[in-house]
This record gives C-alpha cells, sequence and structure tokens, in this order.
C-alpha cells in the first residue's frame, strides 16, 4: 500500500463562525483507492496557504510511503528543512496529513482508530460547549453575566454537564497584563450567576487565552476558588510553563492548557514544571494522533487527565473522540454545542451526541466521511485568519 494522491479543501464558515472562520481538510488516498482524511488546526497563514504547504509536505514526504509507517513519516516531516523543533505551522502540517494515515490504516483494518491504540476503555465521553452568543442577542454575552447564566440553563436542561465561559477581556499580542479591578469583578460575577444558574449539576470551566501574568492569575484565582470552577484554562501565555506553574502551586483550581502547544516535547515541559493538572491538546496542532496518545501516557504517568481541545472543524472533533475512547485518564471533550450546523452538514453521517455525551463510532477509521460535495460549494473567500488576537496593548 503507497500513498498516491492528495485533495485538499478549504471552508468557509458561515456567521457565526461556531469554530473558527473556515477549516482546512486534507483527504489521502492510496494506490489501492483507500481514502483517509486529516484536519489542520489554525495555521497562521491564509488557508489557500496552508492547502499549499499540505500538498508540498505531502510530495516531498509522502508520497510513495506505507502510511501504516507513522514513525517514519512523522520524523522525516518534524526535521523537514533542518528544523527538529516544535514549528506550529509544520505541526498543523503535519497532524492533517498524520490523521488522515490513520484513517486509511483504520479502513485497511476494518477497525476503529481506538482499537488499534489500546482498545476502547470508554463506552461514552462526556462533553461541554462554550456559552456562544446567537444571532438576536441584544447583549454581548460574553460581557453579560445575566445572558449567560440563561444560556447556561438552557445548555443545562439539553444535557450538558459541564459549560465553559471565558469574561477575561481581550486577548492580545501584548500579554500577559493585569486584569483592571472592573475585569475582575465581571469575572467573579460570572461565577456566582453561573453558579446559581447550574447549581450543583453542572461543572464551570473558567476559560482564559493567556490575558494575564501569573500575579494577576494569581489574584483571579483567589475571587473564583469559592465556586469550585472544574479549572482554569491557559491563565498565562504559552510560551512559559514555568510561570504557569507559578498560578497552579497558588491556587485549589485545576488548572488546565495545552491548547497552543505542538510535540511531546513542548507537553513535556508542562509536566516537568507541574504547570496543569490536564492536558487539552488539539490534535489538529499537536503532531497528531499517535503523538497526541504519547502525550495522554506521558500524562498517566503523572497522574494528569487529558480534555481535547477543539475550536475547528469535526475531522479534529472525530480524531479527539478515538484518542479520548482509548485513553484511561481521558476527563472531558470539548464540543462546540451538539455538533450541529455546519458541523453535521461537513460530515455523511454526525457525530452521535446524546445527553451530554458523544458515543464512540464502530466504523473503521476515524469514523467520519466528509461530504465532499457540501465543502466544495463552500469555499471561504475571505482574507482574516482562522483566530486573531488583538495588536493593541491593553492600557
Amino acid at each position: 500500500m503507497k500513498l498516491k494522491d492528495i485533495r485538499t479543501f478549504v471552508v468557509g464558515n458561515p456567521p457565526p463562525s461556531y469554530g473558527g472562520r473556515y477549516f482546512v481538510f486534507v483527504k489521502l488516498t492510496t494506490d489501492g483507492g483507500v481514502s483517509g482524511i486529516g484536519e489542520a488546526y489554525c495555521v497562521p497563514f491564509h488557508p489557500d496557504i496552508v492547502a499549499q504547504m499540505l500538498t508540498d509536505t505531502f510530495a516531498r514526504y509522502l508520497a510513495g510511503e506505507d502510511p501504516h509507517d507513522i514513525e517514519r513519516i512523522w520524523r522525516r516531516v518534524y526535521a523537514a528543512g533542518y528544523t527538529g523543533h516544535p514549528d506550529l505551522t509544520m505541526m498543523g502540517v503535519l497532524s492533517a496529513l498524520e490523521m488522515a494515515c490513520w484513517d486509511i490504516i483504520g479502513k485497511e483494518a476494518g477497525q476503529p482508530v481506538y482499537k488499534l491504540l489500546g482498545g476502547r476503555v470508554h463506552e461514552r465521553l462526556r462533553t461541554y460547549t462554550y456559552i456562544y452568543a446567537r444571532p438576536g442577542d441584544k447583549v454581548n454575552v460574553y460581557q453579560d453575566p445575566d445572558l449567560s447564566a440563561e444560556r447556561a440553563a438552557e445548555y443545562l436542561a439539553q444535557g450538558f454537564t459541564a459549560i465553559k465561559f471565558d469574561p477575561a477581556g481581550p486577548y492580545t499580542a501584548f500579554d500577559g497584563h493585569q486584569l483592571p479591578l472592573g475585569q475582575l469583578d465581571l469575572c467573579e460575577r460570572f461565577m456566582v450567576r453561573l453558579r446559581e444558574a447550574v447549581g450543583r449539576r453542572a461543572d464551570l470551566l473558567f476559560g482564559t487565552h493567556g490575558q494575564m501574568t501569573a500575579a494577576g492569575a494569581i489574584r483571579l484565582a483567589r475571587r473564583l476558588e469559592p465556586y469550585e470552577p472544574l479549572w482554569f484554562e491557559e491563565p498565562v501565555p504559552p510560551d512559559a510553563p514555568e510561570e504557569m506553574a507559578l498560578v497552579a502551586r497558588a491556587t485549589s483550581i485545576p488548572v488546565a492548557a495545552g491548547e497552543r502547544l505542538a510535540t511531546k516535547y513542548d507537553f513535556a515541559r508542562v509536566l516537568r514544571a507541574q504547570a496543569a493538572a490536564i492536558l487539552q491538546m488539539n490534535l489538529g496542532r499537536v503532531g497528531g494522533i499517535l503523538e497526541a496518545k504519547k502525550i495522554a501516557g506521558m500524562a498517566e504517568v503523572q497522574h494528569v487527565q487529558i480534555a481535547p481541545h477543539l475550536y475547528c472543524g469535526p475531522v479534529v472533533g472525530a480524531a479527539n473522540i478515538q484518542l479520548s475512547t482509548c485513553s484511561p485518564n481521558f476527563l472531558i471533550l470539548e464540543g462546540i454545542e451538539r455538533w450541529q450546523g455546519i458541523h453535521a452538514d461537513l460530515l455523511k453521517k454526525p457525530i452521535r451526541w446524546e445527553g451530554g455525551y458523544v458515543i464512540p463510532p464502530t466504523e473503521p477509521g476515524l469514523g467520519v466521511e466528509l461530504n465532499e460535495e457540501f465543502a466544495a460549494r463552500h469555499p471561504y473567500r475571505g482574507s482574516d485568519l482562522h483566530l486573531e488576537v488583538s495588536g493593541t496593548p491593553i492600557t
């Protein structure tokens, strides 16, 4: 079996754009006609350029290779151009290609990927969602604790037992910063109102995006502790796990982090520093499925749990499900609400979500098939990146 062909899809995600402005998918096909799909997460270039990167990397390092040889392919791509370092751009490209190889491997074996990585541990996977804005909202749900509490109660009624939100204000290219007192007050009001809305029936996940210095994060954590959030997410920028460790040691709230990290090498620094109790690898960036499984194993040694990150399309979501199903230290899975809308339209058969849980698929490979006709009909026409931060410092 040899890899022969590649096709890419850059799909626009229309407003409200839950999961980002666009998704970048790849399809690999072998000389025997077996195909697999993958997805790259948040590569910091226009998605058409990312599609070219996928094609170029495939031609240099994957064409003619056996897709079963994951370790061989991985090391050659990781070291491409004399890098040998977690370059986030190449890691996004490699993750998508590696993911597609695993989809092929599973289909060839007639087994879900999780059966090839240790087998099923979990019969169902607990999920959470962000509190999302909706068309017609008269106020900003991300800055209004009352509307957020109302929406949290709606999610609770749907079956969710965990809800995430981020009222900590803008994140910029100049973070971390100290949150002003007004923002600290708002964060605390969110915790009060949301805890009132869901009681003890749901966990509250306090999301941030590296906005704070360690000292600033500790100030906020002390305000949040009485409301027992399940985690405090990425409180400081991702480039200094030693600083995040200061926060972890200063609060009883578990620190979660990892969506902006790649490879076992980045995550080893987090684990050595004891900077996080929960790892949030994104399988469209971390280096793919096998790399994420290695990280999960490293974390298991230190009794650290995993909660795969998702703010992209459903193919990464499907890979997250495969990893979670076979990982003993799985905690919870991020979803975008109930995997409906475009996240269902992009798949021939949507991800199965029931009362707050995902039911792992039994189909071979990733367990999903890309709706190529739908993807081709919805190209991305914009110029903005998938996610962007403010270029103005907080003053």
